[in-house]
């Protein structure tokens, strides 16, 4: 709170959500989404926990605000206002991002349109997909798919129109559920325990009095601007002309020196160096960046003990996805426990009786947090029940989603973690691991195909960005009421404006399928071949699940302990294969400093490394803007 309090007497019109301000975050979100949509696939912003393209935004505002101030100073963006934009573009860029509408966009049509008598589709399950969520009509789909074509015309209109509004609707109140949880949960890890909430330190610090002051005129800064901005000029004039000598910012395979057995088990091991990993790996704890990298290495000797003890025949073993999901698990445990009196006290406060928290100057009151959070519930439980899943069924989808949500929300508040991938380990691919695929049926199996658009992976998760920009209210001053109805307005917003991005951009090119393809073939594979359960996942979730338990209970018995819980999860993500080097040498440099200078220095050092953030993260959008604008490959930074 003296936090909060010092930053207002600093910026005296820290309000945050003005009228402007809301009026620019709206006309920021189309152009972003049509960014991240856009089919040339320049860069992939929401695939680590700081996306670059909305960096990009706020750092062209803090420019304006430099013009404006010395014009007409009185019309300067306050520190509020420039934050109230980044958490709309933060939370609208989710939305639309690599793990969500990029996915969904492509499904409707996708299963009409590739059906063909060899994959026998059509007899497989077109009998049980909704027809007010998807598009049939082969005749209305041909422009669609092949392009040379515009979307913009009625008939197109009215036919996209009914799925689009469906599915936007199911959108809003996935997202409604989590703003009510993040209500309920802000106060106690926010103001009781005081997470750190590491990944909003360069938007916090960028923005001081509207980024004319503090970080901005740091000398330190703009030479670890000036590092990264030179790194990613050259890595992408090489992209473009390979005689120029590259700096990194490619990914270096080990695998070829490893040819023999057991060696060859060790899989796909990519060495690579990323200015902006290695900034943002400095704000995590020494205890969660050396588990990251440690477990990444430990999950590589797994495969090789597999190989030598001839236990590589196993289907996917080691499990890693099925012992990440245990871990996952094991966090929202974790997560559950420790936040689980100020849920009594919730409650209390719900059913009428004295509690003993106040809810005056949370985002919503929380009797109306826990109304919304169970009316937003039983709408995405009635909707998929409507589409064919059993209530039951949609029930436990809903509840396990929840609970992965949560504990990344909570890994994210207390460490900022910069990946947590979780690929292809969602309620979509647990439950028929855990009933069989016969058990749950076609009807629910459908629909769990055109539920994968959110559960694929969950790296650009809008969850933790939401508790983010709540925390970001609380160290500015903010009206956090006003930051909830701007998150709220951002959601429609944001899953209109995808779906309009991907439609103009398939009726011109032609639509993209790569993602629609992953989860009509594992239905395709479910149905043509009923699995059983799977045992040996089962057992590898709850070896994840107590392995966590134990990690977290060592590190609570003993000071000493090294090794961290969430290092664990996170560590087996596909991401963690691109960042777990740099993430090394960031630990490395780290620890360095500490040793050697204590926390004085560390401070110091700061501003550097939010600076290796900052200007990989300007260079790198202006290389993807000039890929989208020219429509050809450009070098990108994020993989």
């Amino acid at each position: 709170m003296e936090q909060s309090k010092f930053n207002l007497g600093q910026d005296k019109r820290s309000v945050g959500v003005t009228w402007r301000a809301l009026l620019i975050g709206i006309i920021l979100i189309p152009i972003n989404v049509y960014w991240i949509m856009d089919s040339g696939g320049q860069g992939y912003p929401t695939t680590v926990s700081l996306y670059f393209n909305v960096i990009f935004c706020v750092f062209l505002l803090i420019i304006l605000n430099h013009i404006t101030s010395r014009i007409f100073p009185k019309l300067s963006f306050s520190q509020g206002e420039l934050l109230a934009v980044y958490v709309m573009l933060s939370v609208s860029s989710s939305i639309a991002g690599h793990d969500m509408m990029r996915v969904l966009s492509s499904m409707p049509a996708h299963p009409f349109w590739y059906a063909t008598p060899e994959n026998e589709w059509q007899e497989l399950f077109h009998r049980y997909i909704p027809t007010w969520l998807s598009v049939s009509d082969k005749n209305m789909l041909n422009d669609y798919f092949k392009g040379d074509s515009s979307f913009y015309s009625m008939q197109n209109l009215k036919f996209w129109l009914k799925p689009v509004l469906w599915w936007s609707s199911f959108v809003f109140c996935l997202l409604f559920v989590m703003l009510c949880v993040n209500t309920i949960v802000r106060r106690q890890w926010t103001e009781q325990e005081k997470l750190s909430y590491p990944i909003i330190q360069l938007p916090l610090e960028m923005t001081t009095s509207g980024g004319i002051k503090g970080l901005m005129l740091n000398k330190l800064m703009w030479i670890g601007f000036g590092l990264a901005a030179v790194v990613d000029i050259i890595n992408g004039l090489n992209f473009l002309y390979p005689s120029v000598p590259s700096i990194g910012g490619k990914l270096y395979d080990l695998r070829p020196f490893f040819t023999t057995k057991p060696w060859d088990a060790i899989g796909w091991t990519p060495v690579a160096v990323f200015p902006f990993a290695i900034g943002i790996a400095f704000f995590i704890p020494l205890d969660l960046s050396f588990s990251c990298w440690f477990f990444y290495l430990f999950w590589k000797v797994q495969r090789i003990l597999g190989s030598i003890l001839g236990l590589r025949s196993l289907p996917r073993f080691p499990y890693i996805e099925e012992q990440a999901f245990g871990a996952y698990m094991g966090l929202f445990v974790i997560a559950i426990w420790a936040t689980r009196k100020h849920l009594m006290e919730v409650i209390k406060k719900f059913s009428g009786i004295k509690s003993r928290v106040d809810d005056t100057k949370e985002p919503l009151p929380y009797r109306w947090a826990v109304l919304g959070l169970i009316v937003a519930f039983a709408y995405l439980v009635g909707f998929c029940y409507v589409a064919g899943m059993s209530i039951w069924v949609a029930v436990l989808f809903f509840v396990i989603y929840y609970a992965i949500s949560t504990a990344i929300c909570r890994m994210r508040a207390e460490l900022g973690s910069p990946v947590h991938d979780l690929h292809f380990i969602g309620p979509d691919q647990t439950l028929p691991k855990i009933f069989g695929t016969r058990h749950l049926g076609a009807a629910n199996l459908t629909m769990f195909a055109y539920l994968y658009f959110f559960n694929r992976a969950y790296r650009g998760h809008p969850m933790p960005h939401q508790l983010e920009g709540f925390k970001l209210a609380e160290r500015t001053g903010m009206n956090s009421r006003r930051l909830l109805i701007a998150m709220v307005i951002s959601v429609p917003l944001a899953a209109l404006a995808s779906f309009w991005a991907h439609l103009d951009i398939s009726y011109r090119v032609g639509a993209p399928a790569w993602f629609a393809w992953e989860p009509f073939n594992r239905l395709q594979s479910f149905l043509s071949a009923p699995q059983p359960p799977d045992y040996g996942a089962i057992v590898a979730s709850n070896v994840g699940f107590i392995t966590t338990i134990l990690l977290m209970f060592m590190r609570v018995k003993f000071f000493w302990w090294p090794f961290h819980p969430a290092g664990y999860a996170v560590s087996s993500s596909w991401s963690m294969n691109v960042f777990w080097f740099s993430i090394m040498l960031s630990f490395f440099a780290k620890y360095i400093i500490m040793k050697s200078g204590g926390i004085k220095t560390h401070r110091k050092a700061i501003p550097f490394f939010l600076g290796l953030i900052l200007g990989e993260f300007i260079v790198g959008s202006v290389w993807s803007i000039i890929g989208v604008s020219m429509h050809r490959p450009m070098y990108r930074f994020l993989y």
